[in-house]
């Protein structure tokens, strides 16, 4: 289960925050702030926060932006992962990824089911690595963006975080793309 060694320094990473809506606005962007407070609440920084339509090229062009950002380790966002005509998260984050993080739906999924049964089937919620950078697609509710924080994220993105988490391997991620 989850256990934080005490014994090791929390490391701060920092972390950018897309809201994926075609009808919000910044005042109207209850999970994109919920992202904001449980991010900065856990003593992480964040590095840009930005709101754009359900558009495939507009989401993939941000997403490799912040990729492309050294002052970005993860990229957190929220909407547009269902199954609706509109809904093109998942795939914009697709064309980017290097590498799925599968099991991060998966255990998604679980954390849902407790919360809402079956509906949990509906989100499609994602995670990749690309250019050393995180990239997680989480559904628009701030209840899911909450599940996905406190019971996923705030864990593997805590360096103290045992017997693993993704900070320890951050520097690594894009050991590939070196010089040899």
């Amino acid at each position: 289960m989850s256990r934080i060694d005490d014994t090791l320094d929390f490391i701060p990473i920092r972390i950018a925050v897309l809201t994926v809506s075609d009808t919000r606005g910044i005042e109207e962007d209850r999970s994109g702030a919920a992202l904001v407070e449980m991010i900065t609440e856990a003593g992480h920084i964040l590095a840009d926060r930005k709101i754009i339509t359900d558009d495939r090229p507009l989401i993939r062009d941000q997403l490799r932006t912040w990729i492309d950002t050294p002052e970005v380790d993860v990229v957190i966002s929220t909407g547009g992962t269902g199954l609706t005509g509109r809904d093109v998260t998942v795939e914009a984050h697709r064309d980017v990824y290097e590498k799925e993080i599968d099991a991060f739906g998966t255990v998604f999924t679980i954390v849902s089911m407790q919360k809402i049964g079956t509906s949990a089937v509906q989100s499609r919620a994602t995670g990749g690595v690309a250019g050393g950078t995180y990239l997680f697609a989480l559904p628009g509710s701030t209840g899911a963006c909450k599940d996905a924080w406190n019971e996923i994220l705030k864990w593997q993105l805590d360096y103290r975080h045992k017997p693993c988490n993704f900070v320890q391997i951050l520097p690594r991620l894009d050991e590939h793309l070196r010089r040899k």
